[in-house]
């Protein structure tokens, strides 16, 4: 039995599955999942488990070249943004409309799911590659 780390098997493997470039969604309740791409739903109520705490989690055990956001969020969901360049300060961030980030997803080799109900909370985690990293 696993004891660190991500204990969900389903996000386990797909993290395990990644190649360089490839990417995963973490999503709000409401963005939708384009058909063949699998979701993986962690929504339990509104807020649970937040956005925040899921992309927290993930980017702890994902070595993350770049991040997706929807330019949307920048001035509809500011606490969002900030967390983002928070967590993120030393990969690459860049936006998109929210339009194009919807179409991104039909790429993504899952999407998760969380229980967050506040808008634009949706990012896309490239896969880097961590060659010499001793992690």
């Amino acid at each position: 039995m696993k004891k660190h780390g991500i204990l969900n098997s389903h996000i386990s493997k797909v993290l395990s599955d990644l190649g360089h470039t490839d990417y995963i969604v973490i999503a709000d309740l409401g963005l939708p999942v384009p058909p063949g791409v699998p979701k993986i739903d962690l929504a339990l109520t509104n807020g649970v488990p937040g956005f925040e705490q899921v992309v927290e989690i993930v980017a702890a055990d994902m070595e993350i070249e770049k991040v997706m956001i929807a330019e949307e969020m920048i001035g509809q969901n500011e606490a969002a943004y900030a967390f983002m360049h928070r967590t993120f300060e030393a990969a690459s961030i860049e936006s998109c409309s929210h339009e194009t980030f919807k179409k991104l997803t039909a790429g993504a080799k899952a999407i998760i799911r969380t229980g967050e109900a506040k808008p634009y909370a949706n990012c896309i985690l490239y896969a880097g590659v961590c060659f010499g990293n001793e992690e």
